[in-house]
């Protein structure tokens, strides 16, 4: 890691990284095995923003601290892994991926304390990231919405606006770069574990 922590990939403690390197490790791991049409790949640090800012303004009420954190968490595993695998390659790669993913995300809940995911709330959490999803598809990636209904199989209507740019300005959905995006990621990272601290 950049801190200069070892990560056992097979063997995870919540002891084998600092915020920054996760905050990084997200910003360079791209989703949509880093197609974009932009000049610059869409990162999970980014996505995992998104998906976070859309179950604020999907929640009705403020969500408490812990569950913002875990929103913003959501993909951690991903970050520590280097890897978001692309969904229809998931099955192909079996119960060890899935076993090595598990393991990762139990040990970023042990170091950030976030409780296990209710049935509602993980609910809530799969509508905020499928409409994260939909709308990335065809705003950075260049996919039409038949297409995501057909091909990703995602029902939901893509957004139109982008939830992020009332927040950071900047070109709405334009993938942001990794220094910026990791930048971010850790600020928000840092003001909720304040507040739940």
């Amino acid at each position: 890691m950049p801190s200069g922590k070892r990560l056992d990939l097979l063997d995870p403690t919540p002891f084998d990284w600092d915020d920054a390197d996760l905050a990084l490790g997200l910003a360079r791991t791209y989703r949509w095995g880093g197609h974009s049409a932009w000049p610059l790949p869409l990162s999970v640090a980014q996505h995992s923003l998104t998906v976070l800012q859309l179950r604020r303004n999907g929640a009705g009420a403020p969500l408490d601290p812990l569950t913002e954190l875990r929103e913003l968490l959501h993909d951690a595993e991903e970050g520590l892994l280097g890897f978001d695998c692309i969904s229809v390659l998931k099955p192909f790669l079996g119960e060890a991926f899935r076993e090595l993913t598990r393991r990762l995300e139990r040990a970023v809940f042990l170091r950030y304390g976030l409780p296990a995911w209710t049935p509602a709330r993980y609910l809530a959490h799969k509508r905020a990231d499928r409409l994260a999803a939909a709308s990335e598809a065809v705003h950075a990636v260049g996919w039409s919405p038949d297409e995501v209904r057909r091909t990703l199989k995602i029902r939901v209507r893509p957004l139109a606006d982008d939830p992020l740019q009332p927040l950071y300005g900047g070109t709405p959905w334009e993938p942001w770069p990794p220094g910026l995006s990791a930048d971010r990621f850790l600020q928000e990272l840092q003001r909720l574990k304040d507040c739940t601290s």
